[in-house]
């Protein structure tokens, strides 16, 4: 699917161009600056007013100031309003089934080391009937950026309680309030061993390009919350985060030692609205390097043979 993404963008360098060369044809040759207008696809069709623009527009900037071109970018997303990602980006993308963007992203950075790939989701999407794969890619420490657009709400059913909707929300699922009791995704994170954590807010554009790039740069999993607004069915959610609403938006301490998983946990278990900005980093082998080495320890033992005569040496073990 990647391979096939590729020869549409460049057909004139997809016939000599291997699906997993690190290095393309493209690259050899000049080309122009990337400009917003060549990475936008089909027109968003969220809500007026949704966080969501906020997010896209944010990362056509980080594609476009980061140099990275269409046929390096992969987006992969699951369901749910802000999974309709990989449609308005002109880059590699898919829109994969309801809570299994991670693994079918894990498959993507295993097999292709190449490319940048970011996931984007929503509370429901990540943390509900994804949230298994959410616990194990962190764990595993797949390199990916994992973006979750958090507006504590299932929006695109129309209003029913998530994961992360508070106490007493009133919905079409709890017309009474809402009673369980909400995640909370950082600590979720954390714990789970993610080693990038970070968190943000639509409001604040800037701060999310500045989370987006630093996620982008870590060698591993890397984790942002952004608070993003449902204007039409949760309208007001995030305002004590919005200094125009008369919020605040306080930035983590500069004392804050970012490797300290205790203090990043603590952090994250603030009353609301909390801290923005980066809660943990820190460095870990990842499943890519480790994976890489299997492989690499593996193929060293059957160098120089044929494929029949590996595959008679499998029918021999099986005898």
């Amino acid at each position: 699917m990647i391979a096939a993404a590729e020869s549409k963008l460049n057909p004139e360098n997809a016939a000599v161009t291997p699906a997993n060369s690190d290095t393309s044809a493209s690259e050899s040759i000049e080309r122009p600056p990337l400009t917003k207008k060549a990475l936008v696809a089909e027109h968003p069709t969220w809500c007026p007013g949704c966080g969501d623009f906020a997010v896209l527009a944010t990362y056509y900037k980080l594609i476009e100031r980061r140099k990275v071109w269409h046929e390096k970018v992969a987006t992969v997303a699951g369901i749910g309003c802000s999974s309709r990602f990989p449609y308005f980006v002109q880059a590699h993308g898919v829109h994969f089934i309801h809570g299994r963007a991670l693994p079918f992203a894990t498959g993507v950075s295993l097999s292709r080391p190449d490319l940048h790939v970011f996931v984007f989701g929503g509370d429901g999407d990540a943390f509900s009937i994804g949230g298994n794969h959410f616990t194990h890619t962190a764990r595993k420490n797949v390199k990916l950026t994992y973006v979750v657009m958090d507006n504590q709400v299932y929006g695109l059913t129309k209003k029913q309680t998530s994961p992360t909707s508070p106490l007493g929300f009133k919905s079409k699922t709890d017309v009474w309030g809402a009673v369980d009791y909400p995640i909370n995704p950082m600590k979720q994170a954390i714990s789970a061993g993610a080693t990038f954590v970070a968190r943000t807010t639509h409001t604040n554009p800037g701060h999310v390009l500045e989370m987006m790039e630093a996620a982008m740069d870590h060698d591993g999993f890397s984790f942002i919350e952004c608070l993003s607004e449902c204007v039409e069915f949760y309208p007001g959610a995030f305002h004590d985060s919005n200094p125009r609403k008369g919020g605040r938006f306080n930035v983590v301490p500069a004392e804050h030692d970012v490797t300290d998983e205790l203090a990043a946990y603590k952090l994250a278990g603030e009353p609301f609205p909390g801290h923005f900005g980066i809660f943990y980093q820190v460095k870990r082998p990842t499943k890519n390097a480790l994976e890489a080495k299997v492989n690499q320890r593996l193929q060293s033992k059957v160098k120089g043979l044929s494929d029949l005569e590996l595959m008679q040496q499998t029918f021999a073990r099986l005898r």
